[in-house]
């Protein structure tokens, strides 16, 4: 199949998700076209079977804002066209699923019609895509693909819960490359992080409102008066000031590493001893499921897609949102005992497996399959 997809390029896990499924879609034979502002980060390579489109957006001070919509729709068009396309996949709603469906009714007029999938990834929904300057086109463009599919039962809820949905959706799940991780233990070089007693506490994400940070330092230095720790914050964002500030108030900030922005999260990963994702909404839980992939128990919230992917007292733990004393006390029944650290690690990593591309990637092409039948 040759199978086109939109994307944002960016570190984001939409961008993430639709740049690795195109490359394993490319692994196993079909022809990938990236169609987006810039190459995605992930998108290390080009090769015969992916491709990437730039779409430009040309200055006119007659726009205060330039209408990437518009250049979206007209690339997908030119690259549909000369490329003969079998199959649109968009990820996030807006604008993608909108221009996917602006492009499609162009070419009708020249009688080409292709099925187009929408992917929504969470925010595109709860947040952004369920505000009222919004609402009405992301129901129409999720209501005018021709097939629908969500990261997780959760958002699935969602979506049927905030919109007038017509279509059926498909719950596809994220996924992880198993094959592809870097695990190389000897490489982790622990020792340049923590002391041999010390454990080793991780956290990921783009430091936004939503991932509480506050509650991640809180619930280290409730850690702390029990087992020797280091806190490593990577990532960055508008709470990351914040998150400093608690440190010192609390008396942690020595023990406290803020790696900012990294393309390191791998090595990190691999010697790391626990994961904190103590977030007030997950559609998924991406980070989440890349730390099991390396071993690493997860105690997290019950919010959104995590329990999806998190199980209560195997990978890890689960708690309502906020529940501070709670997640101090799971982590240090898993950290306090070697047989049971390495049981949940162990757990963790099986449990990752069940998420492996090659497992999901499938599930991506009986769709398309289906698609190409009904067109």
């Amino acid at each position: 199949m040759k199978i086109a997809i939109v994307c944002y390029p960016t570190f984001g896990g939409s961008g993430v998700v639709a740049t690795e499924l195109g490359i394993g879609l490319s692994n196993r034979g079909h022809e990938v076209h990236f169609i987006t502002y810039k190459q995605p980060v992930r998108l290390e390579y080009l090769s015969a079977n992916i491709h990437f489109h730039e779409v430009s957006v040309p200055e006119y001070p007659l726009f205060h804002y330039q209408p990437y919509e518009l250049a979206l729709s007209t690339k997908l068009v030119d690259t549909i066209k000369k490329y003969n396309i079998d199959i649109l996949h968009v990820h996030y709603a807006i604008p993608h699923a909108y221009a996917g469906y602006m492009a499609k009714q162009m070419l009708k007029e020249d009688g080409y019609e292709i099925p187009m999938m929408t992917t929504l990834h969470g925010t595109d929904i709860t947040l952004v895509g369920s505000h009222n300057f919004y609402k009405g086109a992301v129901n129409f463009s999720i209501n005018k693909s021709d097939c629908v599919t969500s990261v997780s039962k959760s958002l699935k809820d969602d979506t049927l819960r905030i919109f007038d949905i017509k279509n059926d959706i498909h719950v596809v799940p994220n996924f992880i490359d198993i094959d592809n991780l870097n695990d190389d233990v000897e490489d982790c070089q622990r020792h340049t992080m923590a002391d041999e007693d010390e454990m080793i506490i991780t956290h990921v994400s783009n430091l936004r409102p939503v991932k509480r940070i506050d509650d991640v330092v809180k619930i280290f230095a409730k850690v702390l008066e029990h087992q020797k720790a280091k806190l490593i914050i990577i990532g960055d964002g508008p709470e990351r000031d914040k998150a400093v500030n608690i440190a010192i108030d609390l008396g942690v900030r020595d023990r406290v590493i803020f790696m900012g922005k990294s393309n390191d999260i791998e090595k990190i990963l691999c010697f790391s001893d626990l994961f904190l994702l103590p977030s007030e909404k997950e559609s998924f839980g991406l980070a989440a499921l890349e730390a099991m992939a390396h071993g690493v128990p997860v105690i997290s919230t019950n919010t959104g897609g995590l329990p999806e992917v998190n199980i209560q007292g195997q990978s890890g733990y689960l708690s309502d949102v906020g529940n501070i004393e709670e997640m101090a006390e799971n982590a240090l029944k898993i950290l306090q005992n070697r047989e049971t650290h390495q049981s949940f690690k162990d757990a963790a990593k099986s449990r990752a497996n069940e998420f492996d591309i090659k497992n999901i990637i499938k599930s991506y092409e009986a769709l398309y399959e289906s698609m190409l039948v009904k067109a």
